[in-house]
């Protein structure tokens, strides 16, 4: 036997309620009137943020019977318009579920309430395999104001499922599922491979109690979401200069950064505070990032959940493992911003003040895997806010703040067929390209200079390389 994978609609494959966008298609034939149903904005606006309720479900099913003397021939034309509406709103991460079932070989479904001649034109355009939704009786293509077979609610759900099961071959022991929904807790726990995605609260309990996987399609696998908010979305409000008066922010070449899409980011590495000016760019476009950051800051106690909450894709430096360029790949191909900073840590000693930046092949790899374009951002002055050798930023220097210059370059698309070294080299000089004119020559350090280039009471010490 077979196994499959459903997918429920509403608040998992998308990010909200089908509904209005069903509706005002329905409208746009004439099969609805223009007229609305008082309080449908606040039923759709509660669905979105708590899921399905009861009373509303038990409402929608004694609306079937308003679809009476429905043209069949119109409802379909509105399934076709509302799936070219609703196709891109499906979230990033469900995208790169539904593909690795089809690189697995399993049958994809989207199993919904909905009806079905409106969702079905959307399956066809994800390149779902089949649908189990509600489908409305009709004599001569005329709807009669009643469910052919099972309203797909619930229990509903379950049943129309194991029909379509049993019919296809599909072994439900080896078939996942996916739901926000509570009342699809008949369904999660039929299937062997239950998955929970944006649960509503009581989902979110029962899914804990049995430790299901919960999912936020909206997000990579792992990352926590409170109140329906990612921790590094919450936190982006706060990476804006205005809020660091301690530093004084100058930035040019933003319109670099795509507004969405996948996206490489490259930058050199000065200081522990790159991370929020990097963040503070990132904020200007409206974008959030996926940071490859060493293994050990996951190890430690307390930054390493603050870390993962964030999204960040732990790098075992030294290993030669692929496992973070192979999930860097799938943040990129979900659409996703991925920062890497070639050097691989700050520079120590003589080297933190040499031009000639050395920097790892990750970058050109990942482009290797994914085709996103590199995008080369020089970071200059961040040290002086958060040198090496100071366990914490200084936050003190408002009246007179260092300058943190931050320079966006053009996009790099890679020649194809070059090599690692020579396209390392290549991202290596875009940054370098961007640098000030201090930057560009080398400096002989102070001794003082040469102290803040090392961790707190290291010093020289005979440790200068790329280690940290």
């Amino acid at each position: 036997m077979s196994a499959a994978a459903f997918f429920d609609l509403d608040r998992t494959l998308l990010p909200r309620a089908s509904g209005p966008t069903l509706s005002q298609a329905l409208r746009e034939v004439g099969v609805l009137s223009e007229s609305r149903i008082p309080g449908e904005g606040l039923l759709f606006g509660i669905f979105d943020l708590i899921g399905e309720t009861r009373p509303s479900m038990l409402l929608a099913k004694q609306g079937v019977r308003f679809s009476k003397g429905w043209d069949a021939e119109l409802v379909a034309k509105a399934g076709e318009i509302a799936s070219s509406r609703l196709v891109d709103e499906v979230l990033p991460y469900a995208r790169t579920e539904m593909e690795m079932h089809r690189r697995e070989g399993r049958e994809l479904v989207i199993a919904t309430t909905s009806p079905d001649d409106l969702v079905r034109p959307l399956a066809e355009a994800l390149g779902f395999d089949d649908i189990v939704a509600t489908r409305y009786a009709r004599t001569d293509g005329v709807f009669e104001g009643s469910v052919d077979g099972h309203y797909v609610w619930g229990k509903g759900k379950l049943a129309a499922v194991q029909e379509w099961a049993e019919v296809h071959g599909v072994d439900m022991a080896e078939s996942y599922a996916y739901s926000d929904s509570w009342y699809d807790l008949p369904l999660l726990k039929a299937v062997g491979r239950p998955v929970a995605v944006n649960p509503d609260p009581r989902l979110a309990v029962a899914a804990a109690a049995r430790r299901w996987p919960v999912r936020h399609f909206d997000s990579p696998e792992g990352v926590p979401q409170f109140a329906g908010i990612e921790p590094q979305r919450a936190l982006a409000m706060l990476a804006r200069p205005e809020l660091a008066p301690y530093a004084r922010f100058d930035f040019a070449g933003l319109k670099h950064i795509p507004e969405q899409g996948p996206a490489i980011i490259a930058a050199n590495h000065r200081s522990y505070f790159d991370v929020y000016a990097l963040g503070a760019v990132l904020s200007k476009r409206g974008r959030l990032a996926r940071f490859l950051s060493k293994r050990e800051m996951f190890d430690a106690p307390l930054v390493g959940s603050m870390v993962t909450a964030f999204g960040a894709i732990p790098v075992d430096r030294g290993s030669g493992s692929d496992e973070p360029l192979v999930a860097a790949a799938k943040a990129l191909d979900a659409g996703e911003v991925v920062v890497i900073l070639p050097q691989g840590t700050i520079p120590r000693g003589k080297a933190f003040f040499d031009p000639q930046m050395t920097g790892r092949p990750g970058v050109v790899r990942l482009q290797h895997m994914t085709g996103a374009p590199i995008v080369p951002i020089s970071l200059w002055g961040t040290e002086h806010v958060w040198p090496r050798s100071a366990r914490v930023p200084n936050m003190f220097s408002i009246v007179n703040p260092p300058k943190i210059r931050v320079r966006v370059g053009e996009a790099l698309w890679l020649p194809d067929g070059i090599g690692l070294a020579d396209g390392t080299e290549l991202v290596m000089s875009s940054i370098f390209d961007l640098h000030p004119a201090e930057g560009k020559v080398a400096h002989d350090p102070t001794p003082e200079e040469l102290a803040r280039t090392f961790p707190p009471g290291r010093g020289e010490g005979g440790e200068s390389g790329d280690r940290s």
